[in-house]
């Protein structure tokens, strides 16, 4: 019992225990502030590699079917070669375009000019203003736009020249976030053809 009331007595550490803590949390402090800061700076390179990581994953997809069957427009059915490609992009991407630049004067307005044909092409543009490109190997790949008509098929949407004065192309506007079937189909010639 002696020495227990001896320990209990003992008052010389007591005022280092508190500068201790107050050391030691403090450096823990610092090192989270530290670890905050290096995240937000090396979040937007981890951000930017996942948009490339996508955009090449697309471009393999769109890639596979080109030597596949490409079904006949007036034909019905979906039995031309199909990939479907998912995009999940962050906010700040504006818009994703293949074999298109829908904004070469980088005005930010998608409507007032001619757009640039860019066959072979996936074109991702940031809202900062910076696009990035993503080519697709082997022989051209002409992308157009797909409407579905009265009789249920998958066709190409001729108005997209009337309606938006632009050459042909896709064009995705933010957000971006799904999956985008893409068929292989034959007109006058061979046409990669979004369905949506």
């Amino acid at each position: 019992m002696r020495g227990q009331a001896g320990f209990l007595c003992d008052n010389r550490g007591v005022d280092t225990i508190p500068l201790k803590m107050v050391v030691y949390l403090t450096i823990t402090s610092v090192i989270i502030v530290l670890m905050a800061i290096s995240w937000s700076n090396i979040s937007p390179f981890i951000v930017g590699a996942d948009v490339d990581r996508q955009l090449k994953d697309a471009g393999l997809a769109i890639s596979s079917i080109q030597d596949g069957y490409a079904r006949d427009l007036t034909a019905t059915g979906q039995d031309g070669s199909m990939c479907i490609v998912s995009f999940s992009m962050p906010d700040n991407v504006r818009y994703v375009a293949f074999g298109v630049d829908p904004d070469p004067d980088m005005d930010s307005d998608l409507t007032n000019s001619a757009w640039m044909l860019e066959n072979n092409t996936i074109l991702c543009q940031y809202a900062s203003g910076v696009k990035e490109r993503t080519f697709i190997g082997g022989d051209p790949v002409s992308f157009r736009k797909g409407v579905i008509d009265s009789n249920g098929r998958w066709i190409m949407d001729d108005g997209l020249a009337t309606n938006y004065g632009h050459d042909p192309g896709v064009v995705i506007e933010g957000p971006i976030e799904g999956d985008f079937v893409f068929e292989l189909v034959r007109g006058d010639k061979i046409y990669t053809l979004a369905h949506f």
